[in-house]
Formats: structure tokens, sequence, C-alpha cells
């Protein structure tokens, strides 16, 4: 399945539609999708036929890979891309209208065009453009020492695709004035992976298969993590879950259900966390209530086994895990793992999960308190732990859960005062927590409100 990604690609048809990972909570995401007919898709339409770059840039890329919910076509993409390029302003317009001439996609050949507008690209340090220029020549030219050169710079610049380049030139030997060096390729190949590139993917899982003796070990489990995701990059199932997104957004939910447990099924992280979303949240006049939970179960479970779980997900697992299950016990042990998961993916409702956990009387484990940065000072009882738990999901970025976090701790300071002071002082005490806990909730309702107003919401 990865190999037949990497075939695929290099074969673009309209049986295939960009891959885009878009989970069912992503409310700003979905807002974007649009289709031939929708008002976001002929307000682009206008603006590029104004000559706006990044609208023609935005229609371009749109058309050719099938994005936002628009069906894939290369002749009308071409158009776009040729139309910004034309300008030699915009080095992202500059570099698409170049492949596509380079690869005669949608469009005649025409390599020393290409040429062109990729050296003015690169002029203006466009990193993809300098990968591009590399492959021209050790395509083109055979000319590997100017190849080696632009791959270089580009890998210098955090480009995905020139590592993986360089793993190949070593490799294979090309690596001008060096020997081949299969540990020096699988370095390469490690670093294009790690920037997401496909290809470095499925090298990398191919060298952990077989391992490098004295240098690299065995890893099948990372080599079949990795092959994963690479076959998550096909055209084929990008095109699928599109149907499936198609489907939830007319709210068709027996259509939506049937595409995503296909790609479920096909073990597609994402896919599965939209179905257990789908179950919990539209299922109920579709499905028994067995059913459902049990498909709730199942599927946001999986999800969380993938490379890069959502938050959203870890904590919909540690609830479950906490509640128990009609045929599953509870355990209260793996519901505090995923809420710790959920916390190191800053996360700050996995915070919360977990104080109330320690709230009601639960010891966490000290190698799950070591993992979350809690060292033994902040560790000394429950209650410090308790302390530290809220006060790190107060102090958190998101501005949602700074109240109610707020005022755990101040709960949690309160009853640390009432245990080890006197009742005079408990009195005083309380009075004046109740003071701080009225000022917590008007500067905290003071600065939402100025949130808000900054982002042109009213309150």
């Amino acid at each position: 399945m990865a190999a037949q990604t990497l075939i695929d690609k290099q074969h673009p048809s309209p049986g295939q539609a960009y891959v885009e990972s878009i989970r069912l909570i992503d409310e700003e995401v979905l807002k974007q999708q649009t289709s031939e007919n929708d008002d976001l898709f002929l307000w682009l339409r206008f603006q590029a036929r104004r000559g706006v770059a990044d609208a023609q840039q935005n229609l371009g890329r749109m058309l050719f890979w099938g994005q936002q919910g628009v069906s894939p076509n290369l002749q009308a993409a071409v158009k776009y891309y040729k139309a910004g390029a034309r300008k030699e302003e915009n080095p992202v317009s500059m570099y698409d209208y170049a492949i596509v001439l380079l690869k005669g996609h949608g469009v005649e050949q025409d390599i020393p065009k290409a040429l062109k507008f990729l050296n003015k690209a690169a002029k203006q340090d466009f990193v993809p453009a300098i990968n591009a220029l590399g492959w021209y020549y050790e395509r083109f030219e055979q000319d590997y020492e100017r190849a080696v050169q632009f791959w270089e710079r580009a890998d210098e610049m955090g480009n995905p695709e020139a590592p993986f380049n360089l793993g190949v030139m070593y490799s294979l030997g090309l690596y001008p004035g060096k020997r081949a060096d299969q540990f020096m390729a699988y370095k390469y190949y490690l670093k294009s992976a790690r920037r997401a590139h496909t290809d470095g993917a499925i090298r990398l899982a191919d060298v952990w298969i077989r391992g490098i003796p004295g240098l690299v070990p065995r890893l099948p489990l990372d080599a079949v993590l990795w092959t994963k995701w690479a076959s998550e990059q096909n055209g084929y199932l990008g095109a699928l879950l599109r149907k499936s997104l198609e489907a939830y957004l007319r709210q068709d939910w027996s259509s939506a259900l049937i595409h995503y447990l296909m790609a479920s099924e096909s073990g597609f992280a994402v896919a599965q966390f939209n179905l257990g979303y789908l179950c919990e949240q539209h299922a109920g006049s579709l499905l028994s209530p067995a059913f459902r939970s049990e498909c709730v179960w199942r599927y946001y479970n999986l999800s969380t086994y993938s490379q890069d779980p959502a938050p959203y997900a870890l904590i919909k697992m540690g609830d479950l895990l906490y509640a128990g299950h009609e045929q599953r016990k509870r355990d209260v042990k793996a519901a505090a793992e995923m809420y710790k998961l959920a916390a190191l993916r800053d996360e700050a409702q996995g915070w919360y999960s977990l104080g109330l956990l320690v709230q009601e009387g639960v010891e966490l484990p000290r190698a799950l308190l070591t993992e979350l940065g809690l060292e033994e000072p902040l560790r000394a009882d429950n209650h410090s732990v308790l302390i530290e738990l809220f006060r790190r999901c107060r102090d958190h970025e998101n501005a949602e859960s700074y109240l109610p976090c707020s005022l755990a701790l101040l709960n949690a300071q309160l009853q640390l005062v009432l245990r080890h002071h006197s009742a005079a002082l408990k009195f005083t005490s309380a009075i004046g927590m109740a003071i701080v806990s009225i000022v917590t909730v008007l500067t905290t309702l003071g600065r939402l409100r100025g949130l808000t107003s900054h982002n042109g919401l009213r309150v």
C-alpha cells in the first residue's frame, strides 16, 4: 500500500484527492470547505480573475489536488498557476507552474520555461524551488555535484524532500567524492521522515525492517508505524475521506457512517476518530444503544494508537475508562494514562482531569508524575500534587480553561488551609479566599471580555 501510494502520487487522476486530515471537531477547517458552486469558491475565482495572486495560488492548488471539497481539474489548475507565475512576483505561483511544466501535468512539458521560473523562485529563497532545481540537475543533466549543492542548501533550510534525495545519493554511491554509505543514507531518510516526507518514511521503514548490522537495530514495530503513515497519504484514500466529509457536511449521517467505516477499517486514524465522534454525536437514530456505545469505544480507542492522537480522543477514552463500559471494567490507572498523554500534548483538560482523579483520592503512579515533570517537592503528598495539577491547568494559554481551573485551584488551596489551621483562622481564611475567588472571577470575566472584544465578538 505504501509503495502504491508513491506510484499514485506520480500519476494524478480525477479518482484521487489530496488527503486532508480533518477531524469533525475542527470547526474552523470545516467552515473552509467549499465546492465549485459555493460562495467561497466563486469569490476566490472572482478575485483570481482580477489578478489577486493569493486567490490564483489557492485556486490552482485546490483544483490540482482536489482540496477543500473541490474536484480535481488539472487543466483549470494550470491556468491559475500560469496566471500567477506570469507576474514573476509570487515565488509559490512560479514554483507551482514550473513543476507542472517540468512534469507535463495538465500541460505540455516545457523544461526551459520550467527552469526559468524555478530559478526566479529560488532567487527569492523559496525552499521547494531550491530543492526542485537539485531534482532538475540530477534527473535531466546528471550533474550530481550541482544537484547535491542545491539539496544541501534546501536541507539546511528545513525542506523535507532534500534529505531524502541526499539519502538516495549516498545509498546508490552517487554522492560526489563519497562511497556508497547506507548508514549516512539512513540518517537522511530519518530526517526526511521526521519532516513528514512520504518517500523518506518508506525508505526509513525499509531500513528498520532489515536493520544495518552493527549500526542500526531492527525496529519492526516502528517500521510498521511509518509504513502505515505513508499508506495514509494515498490519493484514493483521500477521495474516500472526501466523500465521507461531504456526506457529513450535508448531514447524510448514514452515508457518512458507511464511508468513514470503510476508511477506519483500513487503519486511517483520523477516520477512526471521526467515526467515533459521529457515533457519539449523530448516530442515535441509526444505531442501537449497544452498537452505538461499542462504536464510540472502539473507534476512539483505535485512534489513540496513532502517532499523533487527538487530545480530544485521549480525554474521551480517559472518561470511558474511568466510567467503565457494559462489557469492560472500570480502569482508573488506564484513565490516568490517557489524561497524562493529553496533558503532554498541551491539552488543559488533561491537567484538569488528572486533578479530579487526585481530588477523589486516586494516588497517581510516581512514574506518571515524573513524566509530567512533577519533581519531588511538588509531589510530597496528594494535596501538593492536586494544587500543582490545577495550577498548570490554570496557567495554560487556553482562555476557556482559566476560570474552571482557577476555581478548582482556589478550592484546593482552601481545603489545605482548613486542614492545617485553627478554627478562628479557618474562618478568616475562608473569608479571604471568598474575596479572592470573587476577584478572580471578575478578573477572568474582564479577561474574556477583552479577548472576545479583540476578536470582534459580542459578550
